[in-house]
């Protein structure tokens, strides 16, 4: 079965940033990054003109991403290999609806003939994708949106071909964060840097409170270093273990 996959990464900010605190929810900004991959399929090549995504949160406010606009070929997106379509920043905590859209210029080569994808008028205003998620901060949510070409892509009886997509959405937390505070309060870098594979690496800042929070975090084994102003010196904790939707609190260190 063919299946193109279109991958909603959705996260607090914060790998550089400070966060906001779990009280502070109306000032919490969420970046977003869109990427699109692919499985092989019975076509030579299906080309889908992708021109805007937007996202609906609670209440029906609606953010337009910034997208890279552009004819895709889903079948350059095989065997892992995913492109980034859209990112931008979400000031809603809730996702209701994502929506694509597509212009005209759609095809599917099929035995080495081209064929245009009609779009049926029901969708030429958008492909309205219901998600109904409620992001939690911190923790990077997959949204896969996967788009099954078999039952999208339709022979008409003059034996041209129509785009009619068949999508159903799949959330997955995929990743986690660590969080914690020092004392005293002062200035410091938090670093946190993967034990197995050095090169994975996230750090932040500590907030006016003395709380950090490092999001986006691959779950794994990390070693986490506070490096406070001198004449402070740097506390490093090892061990640190960061699983998939979970935030991982190392308490208060001591500087």
């Amino acid at each position: 079965m063919k299946k193109i996959k279109l991958i909603l990464s959705i996260f607090m900010v914060g790998l550089i940033m400070n966060s906001c605190s779990s009280n502070d929810s109306a000032n919490s900004t969420y970046p977003v990054a869109i990427k699109m991959t692919d499985a092989p399929g019975p076509y030579s090549a299906v080309f889908v003109d992708l021109q805007g995504v937007e996202v609906t949160g609670s209440g029906g406010a609606t953010v337009a991403l910034n997208v890279k606009k552009g004819i895709y070929n889903l079948l350059d997106l095989t065997n892992g290999v995913s492109t980034i379509i859209a990112t931008d920043t979400l000031e809603m905590a809730t996702v209701e609806q994502i929506r694509l859209i597509l212009g005209s210029n759609n095809s599917v080569i099929v035995n080495n003939m081209s064929y245009p994808l009609s779009t049926p008028s029901a969708d030429q205003t958008g492909l309205k994708l219901q998600v109904h998620e409620t992001l939690q901060q911190g923790i990077l949510y997959s949204i896969l949106l996967d788009f099954d070409a078999n039952k999208s892509i339709i022979q008409l009886g003059n034996g041209g071909y129509k785009l009619k997509p068949v999508i159903r959405t799949i959330q997955t937390a995929i990743s986690g964060s660590i969080k914690g505070k020092i004392s005293p309060v002062g200035l410091a870098v938090v670093s946190v840097v993967n034990v197995v594979n050095p090169t994975l690496s996230f750090s932040t800042n500590v907030n006016a409170e003395g709380g950090f929070t490092v999001m986006g975090v691959t779950p794994g084994t990390y070693e986490v270093t506070i490096t406070p102003v001198s004449p402070l010196l740097p506390v490093v904790k090892t061990n640190i273990v960061v699983s998939a939707g979970i935030t991982t609190d190392i308490g208060t260190t001591i500087l």
